[in-house]
């Protein structure tokens, strides 16, 4: 008798929308079926959203027309929620090499804060801008660091190459807060960039 293939250690990728502004478009796209494929490809086994209130919306039509089992959640376990008022830090912790897990990515809205608490997880990161505000702000951000080497720049139009730039990413990974040296184009550091964006943390 064969026997059965031992379960795949869990391997998480966590998206946050942050708690100001609505973000469906990342919602959507994330649970669109080229970017699961490419989280399946990747070898992630679980999914898990903050989506904000507007997003519940988008969330609960996806997982009422694509039941758990289904060909278009390419087998993972998709999960949910609005909000958690004690912050996302634990939410986060969860995409750590953890409990015999293996290390995913998170992916976040462009907000200082929230990536903030990801670099300090040394986890890899992908920041996507949220196009529909109204100045350019969360680009700029996301490009910087993209630059420099500690995020990933996602884009909703290309959401899905991302997460293999993350895997990249991860195999050259800078530890956060590193020395600013000044080595980089700018001469900041991560902690001159951030300290420029402050004034948008959430």
């Amino acid at each position: 008798m064969i026997a059965p293939n031992p379960p795949r250690p869990k391997k998480l990728c966590f998206v946050t929308i942050g708690a100001t502004a609505s973000f469906n478009g990342l919602i959507s796209t994330v649970l669109s079926l080229p970017v699961l494929k490419a989280l399946k490809e990747a070898g992630y086994t679980d999914l898990r959203l903050q989506f904000g209130r507007e997003g519940r919306v988008v969330f609960d039509d996806f997982i009422i027309n694509n039941p758990d089992g289904s060909e278009e959640r390419c087998g993972l376990n998709i999960t949910g929620f609005e909000y958690n008022r004690l912050g996302l830090g634990q939410e986060m912790r969860g995409a750590t090499a953890y409990n015999g897990g293996v290390e995913g990515v998170v992916v976040s809205h462009a907000g200082s804060g929230s990536i903030l608490d990801a670099l300090r997880l040394n986890i890899p990161t992908i920041v996507v801008p949220n196009p529909s505000l109204l100045d350019n702000h969360q680009a700029e951000l996301a490009e910087e660091l993209a630059s420099q080497g500690y995020v990933v720049h996602g884009k909703l139009d290309d959401l899905a190459t991302a997460f293999a730039h993350s895997e990249k990413l991860r195999e050259r990974h800078k530890s956060w807060p590193p020395v600013n040296s000044g080595e980089d184009r700018s001469g900041r550091g991560l902690a001159g960039v951030m300290e420029d964006e402050m004034g948008f943390v959430d």
